[in-house]
């Protein structure tokens, strides 16, 4: 239990100024009033941002968003899509280095869950630095061929 409080404690003021820093951040620009009040509806906005798609994979995450209960008329939908995929595109990609990543990094950066990406930071804050693909496979709740999946996107 005092693990997990103490894990909290990491975690919480990063996410917070991490939050603050993504809000602060959007550039203006058609549909970013639209992403503001859809998005955050659900999650917080460096989540919307991180991923990092192009116009498709805009496209099919609004569907899902869409699904899963996110209300708005199309012309909301399509500016959001625009402001995405105009402001957050594909070729913008970093890779994720877990040495220094933030829960929300490693979540959409390699597609983690948020317990996941909270087992990585617990480790790496218990162990040490990661220094290579098998370090990173050795964390409680992550799967191995998950991490191989991506390994092209992970830095050390």
């Amino acid at each position: 239990m005092r693990f997990r409080i103490e894990m909290m404690r990491q975690i919480i003021p990063a996410l917070l100024l991490a939050l603050t820093a993504a809000a602060q951040s959007l550039p203006d620009g058609p549909g970013r009033k639209e992403l503001e009040t859809k998005c955050k509806q659900c999650h917080e906005l460096a989540r919307s941002i991180s991923l990092r798609q192009d116009r498709d994979g805009w496209n099919t995450t609004m569907s899902k968003m869409v699904a899963f209960g996110m209300k708005g008329t199309d012309e909301e939908f399509k500016l959001i899509v625009d402001y995405l995929a105009t402001h957050y595109p594909a070729e913008d990609i970093p890779k994720v280095n877990v040495n220094k990543a933030t829960a929300v990094e490693l979540e959409s950066g390699l597609s983690l869950r948020r317990s996941q990406a909270a087992a990585v930071l617990a480790w790496r804050a218990k162990h040490g630095e990661f220094k290579s693909l098998d370090d990173l496979k050795k964390v409680p709740l992550i799967e191995a061929e998950k991490i191989e999946a991506k390994k092209d996107r992970i830095a050390f």
